[in-house]
């Protein structure tokens, strides 16, 4: 087809990335195609994902290293906006896209491409993120994605890379679909596509089943900064230990797994299991310190925000003008969340206990209702007279 020279293209190591290689050389004549593998945390041994790249075709296979800075820079913000897609899920796979679409503009500006690629398919919501986000970054880049249009089924796929000395994967007894990073797994496929069967205990890793889980709670203390998680017992952690830490000790209570129905981006309903359980605790205290800290007002308004902000973020919009909009709003909020929160861990459930904060907005001597009691309680009838007046002129003409 011609459609480029030079292609930076997103590598996981799998089958369709790894065929995308050849087939974006033999079938659509580019000339050179360079892999970018980014490290989220997903566990995986990134140096035999670069050198398969290369036995692929890749003339330049490249790893980067991107933890701090998608915990800190995407997930903690994420964290300030008490980001929840559908009240549910904290975007563990969606934060990570824009951060990749960003390495990838990088890396092609670096070495002169004219387009970058992917090997998302056109039934998922990745697409969508990765396209959008790397217009939105360098508009001039070309943006391909072969296995949304080769037709090809798993095992002509696989026959297409045999051709071209790609080996054909070790058969797995797993029928699952997993994505993984630092933030948490998702869990797609085999079983998991019938919405009346419970998930098989096997699929999960980060989370321990109930009847494993410690026969005592466990408590913990979460400092944050301007709405950053900063501290966990006590304890300065960087961005990337305090995540994995969580993760560790919240998980070991069976807490963080999601079974939900989704409506994705393209229009299809789709079964997701997640477990994601550092981000659903600390999202829970960051909005409990936030009642503490923040204006009724604000804390009401901020809500709407949230909600957008959520979608925006699941939609691929993470480069666009009214992300950009609302992170304003959202930082102007968090210059005075900064606290301590306890939370009591037992038996997959996460229970806020305690909080407390230089700058809470709550005074003992007004909510006291024991001798302390400082409020003016002689003020109270006045104030309902005024607030109560439209609904006495309503009450009294609609009788009329």
């Amino acid at each position: 087809m011609g459609r480029a020279k030079k292609v930076v293209l997103a590598y996981s190591g799998g089958v369709d990335t790894s065929v995308c290689i050849p087939y974006l050389k033999n079938e659509w004549g580019v000339e050179e195609v360079i892999t970018l593998a980014a490290d989220l945390g997903q566990g995986d041994e990134l140096e035999p994902i670069r050198k398969k790249a290369l036995k692929s075709g890749a003339s330049e296979s490249l790893v980067a290293d991107v933890k701090e800075s998608f915990v800190k820079d995407y997930a903690f913000a994420a964290v300030q906006a008490n980001a929840l897609y559908e009240n549910r899920y904290p975007l563990g796979t969606a934060l990570a896209r824009p951060l990749i679409a960003k390495i990838l503009v990088e890396v092609a500006h670096e070495y002169g491409a004219d387009a970058i690629a992917h090997g998302c398919t056109g039934k998922g919501n990745d697409q969508v993120r990765f396209d959008v986000a790397c217009a939105a970054l360098n508009p001039n880049l070309k943006i391909l994605a072969p296995a949304r249009e080769w037709g090809m089924s798993r095992e002509e796929t696989i026959a297409y890379g045999e051709k071209f000395g790609i080996p054909s994967p070790v058969k797995k007894s797993s029928p699952y679909s997993i994505d993984k990073n630092l933030l948490g797994r998702s869990i797609e496929a085999g079983v998991l596509e019938d919405p009346t069967v419970e998930p098989p205990e096997e699929i999960y890793e980060m989370t321990k089943a109930m009847a494993d889980t410690p026969s005592q709670p466990e408590y913990i203390e979460i400092g944050f900064t301007r709405g950053i998680p900063t501290s966990l017992n006590g304890t300065a952690k960087n961005p990337v230990e305090l995540i994995q830490q969580l993760n560790q000790v919240t998980g070991n209570h069976g807490i963080g797994r999601i079974d939900m129905i989704e409506n994705r981006l393209v229009g299809i309903k789709s079964r997701e299991i997640y477990e994601s359980p550092g981000m659903l605790v600390l999202i829970q205290a960051h909005r409990d310190l936030e009642s503490l800290t923040l204006t009724a007002d604000v804390t009401h308004y901020k809500r709407g925000i949230e909600e957008t902000y959520t979608q925006i973020v699941y939609n691929g919009l993470w480069y666009s003008p009214l992300k950009t909009a609302l992170d304003a709003f959202i930082q102007t909020t968090q210059e005075r969340v900064s606290g301590t929160v306890r939370v009591k861990l037992f038996k997959g459930n996460a229970t806020v206990v305690g909080r407390w904060s230089d700058h809470s907005l709550y005074s003992p001597d007004l909510a006291t209702y024991g001798s302390e009691d400082q409020f003016d309680h002689k003020a109270a009838e006045g104030f309902i007279y005024v607030w109560g007046l439209p609904t006495r002129i309503w009450a009294v003409q609609s009788r009329s």
